[in-house]
């Protein structure tokens, strides 16, 4: 794993373990904000990338979402031979948006992806 990968996965992991107490919760809404979270941090690393889009997945599974479910297994083939090459800065990586659009960065992210990245 890259050096950027061994220092998001914190930050990628803490956005994962909101997203399960959300859903815990039982809002689905909120759970999936911070699967998009977690996705804007890990995916310039491809561990993290595939692995968030993993967790996209098994939420998409859960909730019987059909076009999401599709999307994800696409972005995970995706993720796992392109994160190396190119990602679109930003995107949320939902089903919802374009694989390809690059998407504004929240602040607060942007400074954990630049701090994770020295």
């Amino acid at each position: 794993m890259s050096l950027f990968g061994i220092r998001i996965r914190p930050h990628v992991e803490a956005e994962l373990h909101s997203a399960r107490q959300a859903e815990s919760r039982g809002d689905a809404a909120a759970a999936f904000a911070h699967l998009e979270r977690a996705h804007v941090l890990g995916q310039a690393s491809t561990v993290q990338h595939v692995r968030v889009h993993g967790h996209m997945l098994a939420w998409a599974l859960r909730h019987r979402r059909r076009r999401e479910t599709w999307g994800q297994m696409l972005r995970i083939v995706g993720a796992a031979t392109k994160t190396v090459l190119w990602v679109p800065v930003g995107n949320t990586g939902g089903a919802n948006v374009s694989a390809f659009k690059p998407m504004p960065i929240a602040d607060e992210l942007q400074r954990v992806i630049t701090a994770a990245r020295r």
